[in-house]
């Protein structure tokens, strides 16, 4: 028998991860049987490329959660809207007696996170979290050479996020640019890497110390020109020209189509100024994390870098393994356009023990979503008969450390003291 699925927030991320997949790929196991969202103009979009690529007529859609639980009467809803309202929907979806699948991170507070694994526990239903990072090809490689010993007993790791000017900049344009609405990108972003962290070291995060601070985007960053202020939006800002991070959606037919068009419905724009006032998020962080079992971690983010990626190292009794994980170089070209620059992927962890030479493990190269991470996760989402020797699928405890570790740091930025997780409130 089918399970009953139905999709609340189908923005881009929600229609390309879960709702055109779930049509094309999981018919056998699988029914899309509603969508949710505030923005009508975007769930009849998703009609609309559903049907004229699969033929499937019109799933039915709904403004409103408590309406279409009670209509459609889903087994399981994917929740892939804003992360601040996440909470929401997911306690409604549990006291429906449905299970829940959610990407990451699950909610944006300590108290949100203790009402959702309480609801979970009272309902007897499961949260699932959408950590597609443990899928990568590198992130396995990683989890199997720690478990191998390779490193011997491991006793530090260093991690370092690079979002270039592309990638960076887009949070700072969007939503995620509050932490009313993100929690910021400790929680937002980070979420995805404080969950590999617990996962690749096989113990719980304890206590968390961080420093953070935005210098780049924002009211204070260096301005492209110094003529006057800024508009609200790109669209009609008279700097456009001048300006690298200008964003015409009307230039891209999907933004065109997801937001610029549905802007009457929600009042959303997408193309916000990344030298805005309100912006109130961190572009430069720092975090280090003690473990119950002693290993130590050193996590950086930056994001307006010139390029993208991470670098990784884990470093134990007998020695040191790490990877360059830089994909894409972001410049100007002659003409001051933004453009992305392919980088030469490594395809190798590179080891070196303690007393002997250095050498190389080779990484599978992987296409897909992510790296061929979202098709892998897709799997182990909706095809429960899968086997699962790494321990990948994502339960609510692995939602809710990634999280806390998140709201932890934020907290030590704010108080300049350290943070024990288990005294967050």
């Amino acid at each position: 028998m089918r399970k009953r699925y139905a999709l609340v927030g189908v923005g881009s991320r929600g229609y390309t991860m879960f709702a055109r997949p779930l049509v094309q790929e999981y018919g056998d196991v699988a029914e899309l049987v509603a969508l949710c969202d505030l923005n009508s103009r975007r769930m009849a979009l998703a009609n609309e490329r559903l049907a004229e690529a699969e033929g499937i007529p019109a799933i039915p859609a709904y403004t409103d959660l408590g309406a279409m639980l009670a209509a459609a009467r889903p087994d399981t809803v994917i929740v892939c809207t804003v992360d601040a309202t996440h909470h929401h929907h997911i306690l409604g979806a549990l006291a429906a007696g449905c299970d829940v699948i959610s990407e990451k991170p699950m909610t944006t507070t300590a108290a949100n996170v203790r009402a959702i694994l309480e609801a979970e526990r009272q309902s007897g239903r499961t949260v699932r979290v959408s950590f597609n990072a443990r899928y990568g090809a590198s992130a396995e490689m990683f989890y199997r050479l720690l478990r191998q010993g390779t490193v011997g007993a491991l006793i530090a790791v260093d991690f370092a996020e690079y979002l270039d000017t592309a990638h960076g900049a887009d949070y700072f344009r969007r939503w995620h640019r509050r932490k009313d609405n993100s929690g910021g990108l400790l929680i937002h972003k980070a979420s995805h890497h404080f969950d590999q962290l617990n996962w690749w070291i096989g113990s719980e995060p304890e206590t968390v110390y961080a420093q953070g601070a935005r210098r780049y985007y924002g009211p204070a960053s260096f301005h492209p020109d110094e003529r006057g202020p800024h508009a609200e939006r790109c669209l009609t800002c008279a700097y456009a020209g001048a300006c690298p991070f200008y964003l015409d959606l009307r230039a891209d037919p999907d933004l065109k189509a997801l937001y610029l068009d549905a802007e009457a419905e929600d009042g959303y724009y997408r193309d916000r100024c990344v030298y805005a006032d309100d912006i109130d998020i961190e572009d430069t962080m720092l975090v280090t994390i003690r473990y119950a079992n002693d290993v130590l971690v050193n996590y950086a983010l930056y994001a307006f870098l010139p390029y993208e990626g991470q670098r990784i190292a884990f470093n134990g009794h007998q020695g040191r393994m790490e990877m360059d994980l830089l994909d894409r170089y972001h410049g100007l070209d002659e003409g001051g356009r933004l453009v992305v620059r392919p980088l030469a992927a490594p395809s190798v962890v590179r080891m070196n023990p303690l007393f002997g030479r250095p050498f190389d493990v080779s990484v599978e190269e992987r296409h897909g979503g992510h790296g061929g991470a979202d098709e892998r996760i897709r799997q182990h989402l909706f095809r429960d008969d899968l086997p699962d020797p790494l321990g990948q699928r994502a339960d609510s405890r692995a939602g809710a450390l990634a999280v806390l570790v998140g709201v932890a740091a934020n907290r030590s930025i704010a108080t300049g003291l350290p943070v024990s997780i288990a005294d967050l409130e």
